[in-house]
């Protein structure tokens, strides 16, 4: 038994109120907390797509607190204080862990430091303030293992380093209800990402899916609708668009659905490869570091090693990544060519 462990927990609280992505990554540290602490009830402080999602889906968490927006903790710096009452509230839920999964601390240990556990672990910046137990937060550090050192602060050691997602009946009885039925052979094509800097150029994903020859999905959040639909229009093969249709459930049965997912760096690739899909991703050589897949087997990252701003040249910062330099549509990933997203793609297929 690890001399970390803390007797008799029976509540822990894990701070992780961002993106898909970000949720996905932790996951691994999460369960293992389940693991060095089997009775204790593990609850998510995150967002209300956390609890939508999470909801009836097996897993190392076993219930959600959705937060409301707070600045640096669960919205942007231009959100609210935390309001009193939600304090109130979650120290009466006599939390004896409170764990910091969040970032590097300046707005989420305060936070923390607040919920009156017994004990505070997480990350910490030379200017957060410090928890109980805390490692140091560096930005170049993959975010699965950055978590599982962590949990490591509580005893709990790592026993897997990619996540898994359940699909549940309700995900596929929504793929089904909208869809319909799915075709054999079926790719999927992601070419958003949040950080347009990220995004391979459309008319690539197109070629991609025109020579794979398959049957092909390109999906998409509202927000990138209209790349999903330059994809669709630029290929020569007819392709189902599949925008804002889909809750994150049904999301994850179409994943599980596909034989290969093509994406950018964005939270989907990471959802695919949670349900077992293969995936090809295609990632600027910066991020790679903190978001790539951790394994090869079934998941084929593809780098550039574009080293600055493709315009004007700003270099990127050796601590922080891509700077801001006023072109920010501008791809970081143009130098992965097609032939090296087909060589993978084909051999997972294969």
């Amino acid at each position: 038994m690890s001399a970390l462990l803390v007797e008799g927990v029976e509540r822990i609280a894990v701070l992780r109120a961002n993106a898909l992505g970000d949720l996905l990554l932790a996951l691994p540290a999460i369960g293992a907390l389940r693991r060095a602490y089997p009775a204790a009830k593990i609850t998510l402080l995150g967002r209300e797509w956390h609890a939508r999602f999470l909801r009836d889906r097996p897993g190392p968490v076993d219930e959600v607190v959705a937060l409301p927006p707070i600045a640096g903790v669960s919205s942007p710096h231009d959100g609210s204080a935390a309001p009193e009452e939600l304090y109130d509230d979650l120290r009466r839920r006599r939390f004896d862990l409170a764990v910091q999964m969040h970032g590097g601390g300046r707005n989420s240990n305060p936070f923390i430091r607040r919920l009156g556990a017994r004990v505070t672990a997480g990350l910490r910046t030379p200017d957060a303030a410090p928890l109980d137990r805390w490692v140091p937060y560096v930005h170049y550090q993959h975010e699965t293992l950055r978590y599982l050192e962590v949990a490591g602060l509580l005893g709990a050691a790592a026993t897997e380093i990619e996540p898994r997602i359940a699909v549940v009946r309700k995900d596929w009885a929504e793929l089904n209800r909208t869809l319909g039925k799915v075709p054999r052979g079926l790719v999927a094509i992601h070419p958003g990402a949040g950080d347009r800097r990220r995004r391979w150029p459309p008319e690539r994903f197109a070629e991609v899916a025109d020579r794979l020859g398959r049957p092909v999905v390109v999906t998409g959040v509202e927000e990138e609708r209209e790349v999903v639909e330059k994809v669709v229009a630029q290929m020569q093969t007819p392709a189902r668009a599949v925008v804002g249709e889909l809750s994150l459930g049904g999301l994850t049965a179409l994943y599980a659905a596909c034989d290969l997912l093509v994406s950018n760096d964005t939270g989907p690739r990471h959802l695919a490869a949670a349900t077992g899909t293969p995936t090809v991703g295609i990632y600027w050589c910066g991020n790679m570091i903190n978001w790539g897949p951790l394994s090869r087997g079934h998941q084929r990252p593809l780098i550039s090693w574009t080293s600055g701003c493709p315009v004007c040249g700003t270099p990127a910062d050796p601590k922080l990544g891509m700077r801001e330099c006023g072109h920010q549509d501008v791809s970081w990933v143009g130098d992965v060519s097609v032939d090296e997203v087909l060589d993978q793609a084909w051999e997972l297929l294969r």
